[in-house]
């Protein structure tokens, strides 16, 4: 119920903008997220959006370099800028129906309900 596209091998310093569509199937989403997992590695919270605000949080290790955006009810994307080889991963896309009061919640697998099948990144460098 909830796509993504978009991944790709890439050279350090190019660019990628993943996309992530959600099924009309999935109602009242309250927080979007864009996690990742490097071969050999846990998943790692990349970025999220809460719906309704529209606040964005990043990981330490993204900011400044991936943006995360939507521009509908079902759609959501990574920009992801200046590359490295240290973002080769799959990119899930993951939605959370349930509503907490702090927003550091959903820095946690845990509390997404619906998650997709994974993108590959591949960064050369």
């Amino acid at each position: 119920q909830l796509v993504e596209s978009g991944g790709g091998l890439v050279q350090a310093g190019d660019s990628l903008r993943l996309s992530c569509a959600a099924s009309g199937r999935i109602r009242n989403i309250v927080f979007l997220g864009w996690w990742r997992q490097g071969s050999g590695k846990g998943r790692e919270f990349v970025a999220g959006v809460r719906t309704s605000s529209g606040d964005t949080y990043y990981a330490d290790s993204v900011k400044g370099r991936f943006t995360i955006s939507r521009d509908s009810e079902n759609m959501v994307y990574l920009q992801m800028n200046i590359l490295q080889s240290e973002d080769t991963a799959i990119y899930y896309c993951a939605a959370a129906t349930r509503d907490y009061a702090s927003d550091r919640i959903y820095y946690g697998p845990g509390v997404y309900d619906y998650w997709g099948q994974g993108t590959q990144v591949t960064v050369s460098s």
